[in-house]
């Protein structure tokens, strides 16, 4: 099983971009996609989630309305359109997978994916 996270990068405040966690080595659909990331010295956050069964979503109020997770059922590939992005969003971004339990909590997901790093300049 494989969670491969991708699209990270360097980017002005204000800026956009769009992170994609490509699923593979098993069937994913009864999974819930949560979306994490870790900040220098911080502990780490629970950023959004998506069912993929339904496509039910669930965001962080820090990022409510900005960020869109999204799923490619086609693609077994989960998404995070990041708009308006502040410098403190700048993080390194895991992707990962869990079959039932409390998507905020990251104790308790099956599978990890290594993590993208975003970089917002102010």
């Amino acid at each position: 099983v494989q969670l491969q996270a991708s699209g990270g990068g360097l980017v002005q405040a204000g800026g956009s971009l769009r992170l994609s966690c490509a699923a593979s080595g098993r069937t994913f659909s009864s999974y819930r996609m949560g979306w994490f990331r870790q900040a220098p010295g911080k502990e780490r956050e629970f950023v959004s989630a998506v069912w993929w069964s339904d496509g039910r979503t669930y965001y962080a109020d820090s990022v409510k309305g900005r960020f869109t997770i999204s799923r490619d059922n086609a693609k077994n590939t989960v998404y995070l359109q990041m708009n308006s992005l502040k410098p403190e969003d700048t993080a390194v971004y895991y992707c990962a997978a869990r079959l039932s339990g409390s998507v905020v909590v990251g104790n308790g997901y099956d599978y990890w994916g290594q993590g993208t790093q975003v970089t917002v300049s102010s």
